[in-house]
């Protein structure tokens, strides 16, 4: 079975399952092939419904749950969506695909070897609307604030101050919260300066996040 056919497979999966319902995420994730974004050693595995080591202690989400990510996070042409936790680069380029040539994603990596391999990746996806920033994301990326959508990738103790701050009158944050060990995802929409939740779901394992509001961080 080729690549293509691999992918295909994947996405009827997560469909039929429940796990992938919108067109034009599907549309995104088809074209971003995952075997570009996981390590060599674990290539075979790209098109499995799950989570795979990228090392560093990091992972590559399982692509029923960035397809679930994405699609509360509603991506639309021409926005500007800030990613905390880069990882490979596999969540940032299917977003691009859904903010278009009109539209930016920043994404903020803590582990500069992983924003390197990101910023390859990405390059060797034909990906231009994505810049890659090494730097502590739990505070988020005031310079270029604020953002239209939020989300962050890893598990968070909470969301922060600084997050809410840096994200739009109606825009949305997407992001697992909980203890290191479970999280529930959640969906917030700011309206009149506050966030409403819009979304919850429990049961999730992420890595957790790093930095100045991530865990452990005195």
């Amino acid at each position: 079975m080729g690549r293509g056919e691999e992918s295909e497979s994947l996405i009827q999966k997560m469909k039929s399952k429940g796990n992938l319902k919108s067109f034009r995420v599907e549309e995104a994730i088809r074209a971003t092939p995952r075997h570009i974004f996981v390590p060599e050693e674990c290539s075979e595995y790209a098109y499995r419904d799950t989570p795979l080591s990228i090392g560093s202690g990091q992972t590559i989400s399982q692509p029923s749950v960035v397809a679930k990510m994405t699609e509360w996070l509603d991506p639309q042409e021409g926005e500007k969506i800030l990613e905390i936790g880069t990882g490979s680069g596999w969540q940032a380029a299917v977003l691009s695909r859904l903010v278009g040539q009109g539209g930016v994603v920043y994404t903020v990596e803590t582990i500069e070897s992983l924003a390197d391999k990101a910023m390859e990746n990405l390059l060797l996806a034909g990906v231009n609307n994505v810049e890659v920033i090494k730097g502590d994301g739990s505070t988020g990326l005031f310079e270029h604030s604020p953002y239209d959508k939020i989300i962050c990738t890893a598990a968070s103790p909470g969301i922060h101050n600084e997050w809410v701050q840096q994200l739009k009158e109606g825009g949305v944050l997407v992001a697992p919260i909980g203890s290191k060990q479970l999280q529930n995802m959640v969906a917030l929409k700011m309206e009149k300066g506050k966030t409403r939740l819009i979304k919850h779901e429990r049961g999730y394992r992420f890595v957790e996040l790093k930095g100045e509001r991530g865990f452990d961080s005195g």
